[in-house]
């Protein structure tokens, strides 16, 4: 019995000295006020994430809203597993093809597309904020493929123009690719074709969505065969929400070391 004491106290003792933020703690910048924001910082919450997604289709079985909800829902398991980040509001809107003589996802109602250049400018809008704020290190994290090379773009740019002082601006490319290559082959793993995992809206995209928010997800459509020129590319009817598991762990595990090495700590 006393040496159960002993042991008991000391977890107790290594779980009061460590750095992590309690579960109970918030992570998101909305969902906090200022002085709470203001008080974190202090305290060493200085990393800060840019959760960026879309508003596109994906299919006739998968809400609008699947890359802002999505990045929003992974971004918090990864501040929460950092300990010492916060994550800022999604950016919904993003490049998604011309509206004039519509390309890419823009041919599909509800699809939202603004210009290169105002994406660009608000992204870097919400870096300056943040770092104005006083966060230190700014992660800018992308849920779609199409405008990873923006997001690149501009943590370069501003870390040029703050070299020398001690903010800096990351991007994480494995986010993103944790999403693809890693994933594929983890479906591939479980019988999962190349033709079933697809490379929008079919078994992957799906499965992802069924084990972050199903309600984003219509059962009904889910049953039905793709039909050239929905939207899909893929095949949607083995998803799962325990394929899409295997997927949320990599992209969770896959970016908080990637986060770790860039910020160094």
């Amino acid at each position: 019995m006393k040496r159960l004491l002993v042991v008991l106290a000391l977890a107790s003792s290594v779980v009061t000295a460590a750095p992590d933020r309690a579960p109970s703690d918030p992570v998101y910048l909305e969902d906090m006020t200022w002085t709470e924001v203001r008080d974190a910082i202090g305290a060493g919450c200085t990393t800060v994430i840019v959760p960026v997604g879309g508003t596109e289709q994906s299919g006739p079985h998968m809400a609008l809203g699947k890359h802002n909800v999505r990045v929003h829902v992974l971004a918090g398991r990864i501040a929460a597993q950092l300990g010492n980040a916060l994550v800022a509001p999604v950016v919904a809107y993003v490049p998604e093809g011309r509206i004039e003589v519509p390309t890419g996802h823009m041919r599909f109602p509800g699809t939202i597309s603004i210009p290169d250049e105002a994406f660009r400018a608000l992204l870097e809008g919400a870096a300056r904020s943040l770092r104005h704020a006083g966060f230190r290190d700014i992660v800018l994290i992308g849920d779609h493929g199409g405008y990873q090379s923006q997001l690149q773009a501009v943590a370069a740019k501003l870390d040029r123009e703050w070299a020398g002082t001690t903010a800096r601006v990351h991007f994480i490319a494995e986010y993103y690719r944790s999403s693809d290559t890693p994933y594929a082959q983890a479906l591939r793993e479980h019988g999962l074709s190349a033709a079933q995992i697809g490379t929008h809206a079919g078994a992957a995209d799906t499965s992802l969505m069924l084990a972050v928010d199903p309600r984003l997800v219509r059962a009904d459509r889910l049953a039905a065969a793709p039909v050239a020129g929905d939207g899909v590319a893929g095949d949607p009817r083995p998803s799962s929400a325990a394929l899409g598991q295997l997927g949320v762990d990599l992209i969770v595990t896959r970016s908080v070391a990637a986060i770790r090495r860039a910020v160094g700590r």
